[in-house]
Parts: structure tokens; sequence; C-alpha cells
């Protein structure tokens, strides 16, 4: 028996998952989980990649020492990087919830107009997205003498197996991937100055990199979402949601769409395996997680929802608003957001989870505009697909069918394709 493992990395924890093939089904068990989450310095939001290099080691450890592991895979969030000079990491590695980008994003769209940008990526505009970091890093003088920038989970292989590699899934986040050729954009690359030698051929899903003490590291669809849909077990192409501290909704399409419509309302095209994603990134669990941090961190979950159920209070917020993206205080942000003051935490959340329901009616909506097709189906995965107040919701508001998949569609997506590398 053939055992995979699976490095799953979100914005607040990673997981080691075991996977192999019994009776014809996949089986999987984790075997090590970590926290994860940005930290502050200098006034900018970073992240701790030798906290996560020290974590995915340990991990491997745990998982090595029950089962002979035939592979291994790490997947992350998208849109950021780490710099490099020959083999010195640039520090800090900043994440995407930083500022910083806000005075490159107009520079940039002085040279390319966002519509030019759109058509050739089809990638929405996100104010961290990978091109306006890599411009803030320019005007900083930071990528003066780097020789890579590796997305955040080929950075981690790279310091298992000590490859650069450029996956195709993570680089289409970054609005740079041209939505046809499935390459860097050189209009872009040359328009913007970045320089040349950081961009290299991208690499498809189930590339085999190196190997780590005996263990093939191999390229998963390393971007989550990506990974996320190959793990969803639909029976038809339905529109999904991979429910996290972002909700990813979108559909399975032959080709990139990048219409007027889908740009006016922010629609990506982002890489899939064999298939373009067109999704949304849409606010998700990030409102009802900072809440519960200010207002109750030690309740349970199960608590907090029973709470929002008993409430009555029925205002909503438009959960995409910037003022959300990364408050000193979430508590305030709704605060400001909303003409009458919730009285408990009930109430708070109960407007969080009434407003993000809304958000995915909305956004639903747009995608069968766009698509030309109604869907009957939703697929959600991850996280929130464990809260069946939010579950029920959404079924209200969207008035689709929705199937709740509580399980590590992630994990499985990355396991799957490093199966089929096997084969």
């Amino acid at each position: 028996m053939k055992y995979y493992l699976a490095i799953d990395i979100g914005a607040s924890s990673g997981r080691h998952i075991v996977g192999w093939t019994e009776d014809g089904e996949l089986k999987t068990e984790e075997v090590y989980r970590f926290p994860n989450g940005v930290t502050e310095q200098g006034g900018h939001l970073c992240w701790d990649t030798e906290a996560l290099v020290s974590h995915i080691k340990a991990g491997i450890e745990k998982a090595r020492a029950k089962y002979a592991i035939e592979s291994l895979s790490v997947d992350t969030w998208g849109v950021d990087y780490v710099l490099l000079k020959g083999d010195e990491t640039v520090y800090p590695v900043y994440a995407y919830r930083d500022s910083r980008t806000e005075a490159a994003i107009p520079l940039v769209h002085r040279q390319m107009h966002f519509s030019d940008f759109y058509r050739r990526t089809g990638i929405q505009f996100q104010p961290f997205n990978t091109v306006y970091q890599l411009y803030a890093d320019k005007l900083a003088g930071r990528l003066k003498g780097v020789t890579d920038f590796l997305m955040i989970p080929e950075y981690l292989m790279y310091r298992l197996c000590g490859t650069k590699s450029h996956e195709y899934t993570n680089a289409t986040t970054g609005g740079m991937v041209n939505a046809i050729t499935g390459e860097y954009d050189p209009g872009i690359i040359e328009t913007l100055g970045l320089p040349k030698r950081l961009f290299h051929p991208l690499q498809k899903p189930g590339t085999v990199i190196g190997e780590y003490e005996g263990i093939k590291v191999v390229l998963c669809a390393t971007h989550d979402t990506a990974s996320a849909v190959e793990g969803i077990p639909m029976e038809e192409n339905a529109p999904y949601i991979s429910s996290g501290t972002w909700s990813l909704l979108g559909v399975k399409a032959e080709k990139p769409i990048t219409d007027a419509a889908s740009e006016l309302a922010n629609w990506s095209n982002e890489g899939g395996v064999g298939y373009t994603r067109y999704q949304k990134n849409i606010m998700g669990m990030w409102l009802c997680n900072r809440l519960r941090a200010e207002l109750c961190p030690e309740k349970p979950w199960s608590e907090i929802t029973a709470e929002a159920e008993a409430s009555r209070f029925e205002e909503t917020v438009d959960a995409n608003a910037a003022g959300f993206l990364a408050p000193e205080s979430m508590k305030r942000a709704f605060d400001d957001a909303l003409k009458s003051k919730p009285k408990t935490a009930g109430d708070y959340f109960r407007c969080a989870y009434r407003s993000l329901a809304l958000s995915y009616k909305t956004a639903i909506d747009e995608l069968e505009r766009s698509t030309g097709t109604t869907f009957d189906k939703l697929y959600i995965v991850g996280g929130g697909a464990k809260n069946g107040f939010l579950n029920r919701l959404t079924e209200e508001a969207t008035e689709k069918n929705v199937i709740a998949l509580p399980i590590e569609a992630t994990a499985l997506g990355n396991l799957k394709i490093q199966m089929e590398a096997e084969e």
C-alpha cells in the first residue's frame, strides 16, 4: 500500500494529512496540525516562514513515524510570495492583508489600465494581487539583486528539496498570467519594468520536482482552492464555495470568460487542472473569526451559532466592503456599517452570517448571468461547510440545493494529484 502526504496550510492553521487507497476508496488520517497567522513587524503584516518550515518538517516526521510516505506536496493561499537572492531569503515576507500596495496600485494602473489587465489575465481586482505587491517591492528597492520570487508553497517545497519551481494554478492568482497562453504575460512585465529574470515557464500540477529525505516532492495544484475543487466529489459541474477565511465561489469553465460584465462584477479566471476556475473571492469566515476573537474567544462555535439563530437582529452589511478586510476592531467595523447597533454577541454573528449568505446570492446571480446557465445545486466545502446555520441561510438566500461537505477537500485534491502523478 502506498501512502501520500498532503500539507495544507491556510491563513490560520496548517495540517498534515496522510492518504492512501483501500478497497477502492481514498482513506485519510490527520497526523499533525499547527497554528498559522500574520505577525506584525515594523508596522507591516508578515508571515513567519521559518515557523512554517519548522512545522512542516515536524509534521513530516510525525507522518513517517507511522507510514512509509511515497510523496508529499504543499498547498497554501494564493498571491503571496518570497523573494530570494540566490539561496538567501529576503525578509520580511509580507502578507496579503498588509496595506503596502495602496500607493502602488494607482501607479500600476497609470501604466496599464485595469481593463487591459483584465483582458489579458481575466483576474479580478484585489489590492493584494501579486502584481501590485511586486510593484510595491520595486518602488521600495526590494527587487535589487533579487534572483527569484517563489509563491509561498513553492518556497516551502524549495526549502525541502532545493528546487525552485513555478506552479501554474497559484501563479494565476497574482494577475500576471495570460489567460490564453497560460504563461506569464510579457507585455505586463515589460510595461511595469519588472525584472524578466524573475518569471519562468509555469509547471503543471503533478510535476515531480525533487526529494526530501527519500520522499518525492510533487507539485499539487498549489493554490489551495484549485486543490479543493479537485477534491469535491461532484456528480456534475455545479457551482462551489470553498469556505474558509475567504469564500471562493465559482464553477469549472472550459475557457476564460473575460467580457465587460465579468470585469465589472470582478470575477476571476484562475487556473484549474485542465479547466478554468471562473470564480470570485468574496468575504468568508474571517468576519466571524475576528468577531469571536474580540467578543467571545473562549466560547465554542456551537454556542455562538445557537445565539445567532436565537437573535432577531435583521440588519445586514456589505460583507465585501473594504472596511472588513483588516480592521483593528471587527466589532467597530460592524458598528460603523450599521444603522442600529447590535446589543448582543448573537446579534453580531447573526448579522455576519446573513450578510455572507446574501453575498453568496449576489455572486450566484452574477455567475448564472455570465455563464448563461441556471444551476440547481451549490456545493460547499471547507471549514464553513460545518456551519449548519450558515448553510441554511445560504440555501434560503440562493434558492439552491446546498450540498455541504465538511471534508478536507483541499487535502483530498492535493492527495489525488499526487496519486495520479504516480500512475
